[in-house]
């Protein structure tokens, strides 16, 4: 004999209606349900507080979530360092190396200007490693709306400094997926380049690139909790900041450390967390790239 089930019925949160008609939810929440959008309205004093709440509540698990996994190289299959120094962008095809395989490519072949995957000559001109880029972009290419933003930032190449071209690009970027376009786009807030300083939309903007995995803008978030006095959510970003590789977040910690604001085992877990993450990037090859030049193998 099987046991019955019963289907949950809907109840409208202000007149106590129950049926399959019950269907309008508030729209900030998602928790309460109503019979018609005059109950809605009726009930949005009585309900304002445990909707501010249960929004808090939710932005707050999307905000602490564990991030996206760094992507593996895709030559050596080793992690990818979260750190643009440690890593590479081809606009020929649009892949990314790390800077062992860089390395590895150009003194297996005595020669640097061969792409690695695709075997495209590095351009020879500012020209055309921009037109690269630009081609990149006509495809979405996250990382060449990411690159060409940047430029326009800073007017390079021949084209004119344009912070509002920047963060258009930017933020079309972020939203195809690059979190390093929306920490570029919470800085300009922060220093009110090309926008009016803004701390509230820098915050929003870091929040939106440490979701997607960017540790600098975790560092940040970190930070401006620790100078409002908020050590509880401070802990919390550092402590995925150096899971993530941020080592300035460990320093943090251990000044949290040291004012009692945060707990040995706090430290201890960060302290394996980080060297987890440099046992995970580590290779010979990227060593030798490093000790060879560090600059030599940044983003651009």
């Amino acid at each position: 004999m099987s046991e019955s089930t019963t289907t949950p019925v809907d109840i409208c949160a202000n007149c106590g209606k129950e049926g399959s008609d019950v269907t309008n939810t508030c729209n900030k929440c998602n928790s309460v349900k109503y019979c018609n959008a005059a109950c809605k309205k009726k009930h949005r004093k009585k309900h304002k507080k445990d909707c501010e709440r249960r929004v808090a509540e939710l932005h707050d698990e999307a905000l602490f979530k564990q991030p996206p996994p760094l992507e593996d190289c895709e030559i050596c299959f080793l992690q990818m360092p979260s750190l643009k120094t440690g890593y590479k962008y081809n606009a020929c095809c649009g892949k990314r190396a790390c800077s062992g395989c860089i390395y590895a490519n150009a003194t297996k072949l005595n020669d640097d200007d061969l792409c690695p995957f695709c075997r495209t000559p590095a351009p020879t001109t500012q020209k055309g490693m921009m037109e690269r880029l630009i081609k990149r972009t006509k495809v979405d290419d996250a990382i060449a709306l990411f690159g060409l933003g940047c430029i326009y930032s800073e007017g390079q190449f021949g084209l004119p400094q344009d912070h509002a071209k920047a963060l258009e690009l930017w933020q079309w970027a972020g939203e195809l997926g690059c979190s390093v376009a929306y920490s570029n786009i919470g800085d300009e807030y922060l220093r009110g380049e090309g926008v009016q300083r803004d701390m509230k939309k820098a915050r929003h903007y870091w929040e939106l690139a440490a979701m997607g995995g960017h540790v600098g803008s975790r560092f940040n978030l970190g930070i401006n909790e620790r100078n409002k006095g908020n050590f509880d959510r401070a802990l919390k970003h550092f402590m995925i900041a150096a899971e993530g590789g941020y080592a300035d977040s460990l320093k943090n910690i251990k000044q949290m450390l040291m004012k009692g604001h945060a707990t040995k085992d706090d430290y201890t877990k960060a302290l394996q967390s980080y060297q987890k993450y440099l046992g995970e990037i580590k290779s010979s090859q990227r060593d030798e790239a490093a000790a060879f030049d560090r600059d030599h193998y940044r983003y651009y």
